[in-house]
């Protein structure tokens, strides 16, 4: 995706920072992607378990609001932590992430599972006391938590595949 001039030119200032350069130069770096590699397990981990409920494939016997409350906090800790360590490991090149097309997708795909997630919140959960026990949620429910864990795994393949990928 072509993206502004003004929006590239400021990512790439950012980048030649010397603060930005200090972390892409040094033990902050290793660091960083430590801290992101283990908060993506948590927030995938723990939305894996909400979802595989909500699908049916796993955890039929516990509550999803049960699953929801004690896995609601683990996600946002991993998800914060993971937004922190991920925005500081891209400033040393920002510049050239920020033309991605790997880097652009990881970041829709987040985009979407929010969105996913605000809609499972304002429909089916709104329901959810009488589906909660339940071996089989409603249709609505079943796709929120299979599209959640489609769009996680791709926004870690994504991740993945920044790497390899180089702007455009």
């Amino acid at each position: 995706m072509r993206l502004p001039a003004p929006l590239t030119d400021w990512a790439s200032a950012v980048s030649q920072t010397d603060w930005a350069q200090t972390i892409a130069g040094s033990w902050m770096f290793p660091l960083l992607e430590t801290i992101h590699v283990f908060s993506l397990i948590a927030v995938l981990g723990t939305i894996a378990l909400v979802d595989c409920r909500l699908v049916g494939l796993a955890s039929r016997e516990y509550r999803v609001t049960t699953l929801s409350r004690q896995a609601l906090p683990w996600t946002w800790i991993g998800f914060v932590l993971a937004v922190v360590s991920g925005a500081l490991m891209t400033v040393g090149q920002a510049g050239e992430y920020i033309t991605n097309p790997a880097f652009q997708l990881k970041l829709l795909l987040i985009v979407l599972a929010g969105l996913n997630m605000a809609v499972f919140h304002l429909l089916p959960w709104q329901s959810v006391g009488a589906w909660d026990a339940g071996s089989r949620p409603p249709v609505a429910a079943r796709l929120a938590g299979g599209l959640s864990l489609a769009l996680w795994i791709g926004v870690i393949a994504c991740g993945r595949w920044i790497a390899f990928t180089h702007g455009a």
